[in-house]
């Protein structure tokens, strides 16, 4: 998949933009490297906001199933998540996460940074897992 088309695909049931963060100061070690678990975070958060509205309510992440970082994010990138629904089970969804960086020093740059897979849980009312019909149409997921 070329980027352009990766960012191009506005059918919701493809990757559409989930979020977009700034990494900062703050969220770097001692050398100034930007932790990985803050993109992770960031990535679970993405996937979260796909399997809220596909499950119409509270979820739970369960798993992450894939994460791999591909390069370097840094301070003062500009992070574009993207993700997509992949699967839904009886209770659970998950969710495909994509994450590219746009270099401070160059805004028109694009670089894959992370790509993972998320599994989330349907939760009810009372805090047990519910069951999750699946979306009929793409536009159930905007």
């Amino acid at each position: 998949m070329k980027d352009q088309d990766f960012y191009e695909d506005a059918n919701p049931w493809h990757w559409r933009l989930a979020i977009r963060v700034v990494a900062m100061p703050a969220d770097t070690n001692f050398y100034g490297d930007v932790f990985g678990g803050w993109l992770l975070s960031q990535a679970d958060i993405a996937g979260g906001t796909v399997a809220i509205q596909a499950a119409q309510g509270r979820v739970a992440t369960v798993a992450v199933n894939e994460f791999r970082f591909l390069a370097p994010v840094l301070v003062g990138d500009l992070v574009d998540l993207y993700a997509r629904l992949e699967r839904v089970g009886t209770t659970s969804l998950t969710v495909g996460v994509r994450a590219w960086a746009r270099r401070e020093l160059d805004p028109e740059s694009r670089e894959q940074v992370a790509q993972a897979t998320i599994s989330y849980v349907a939760i009810g009312e009372d805090g047990n897992p519910r069951p999750v019909e699946a979306p009929t149409e793409p536009t159930a997921i905007v």
